[in-house]
């Protein structure tokens, strides 16, 4: 079963529960799946429908800030319940130990050496981390392994 597939069960499953919030994170998801598909007109693999709820999961992160800031308790429960929801279609994170230990090891095969590398190092990172890395630990262990070099 794709991770579309399995993300539309969900929604049947939160329809007859009557969970309307969970409904309402999972059509969100959906909805944002079905206008890249129509935008660039394919069909999703699940490689793609994970950058669509890391995509989902930042602007959600985002406001949560925003919304704290502006002292709105209401929203940011409506917004962290929706992180809850869409971190369940994540594949399992690297911790920040792995992620720095692969970093060390991508840098040396690029044969990277101090910050002008960035660039190429973190191009290289990201088509090997997408989906299983956290992007802004990704780039301060990039920015970490480039320093001591």
């Amino acid at each position: 079963m794709s991770l579309k597939e399995r993300i539309t069960e969900d929604m049947k499953a939160a329809m007859r529960a009557k969970e309307a919030d969970r409904l309402s994170a999972i059509r969100m998801l959906l909805a944002a799946c079905k206008q890249r598909e129509v935008d660039e007109r394919i069909e999703l693999d699940d490689a793609a429908v994970v950058a669509i709820v890391d995509k989902l999961i930042k602007q959600r992160k985002d406001s949560i800030a925003a919304f704290q800031q502006a002292g709105r308790t209401d929203l940011v429960d409506k917004e962290t319940a929706e992180v809850a929801v869409l971190s369940a279609y994540l594949p399992q994170r690297l911790s920040a130990e792995e992620i720095a230990a692969q970093v060390a090891a991508l840098v040396a095969e690029l044969g990277a050496s101090g910050p002008s590398d960035m660039g190429k190092v973190m191009g290289a990172a990201k088509a090997r981390f997408a989906g299983t890395a956290d992007m802004g630990m990704l780039s301060a262990a990039v920015k970490q392994a480039l320093s001591t070099k």
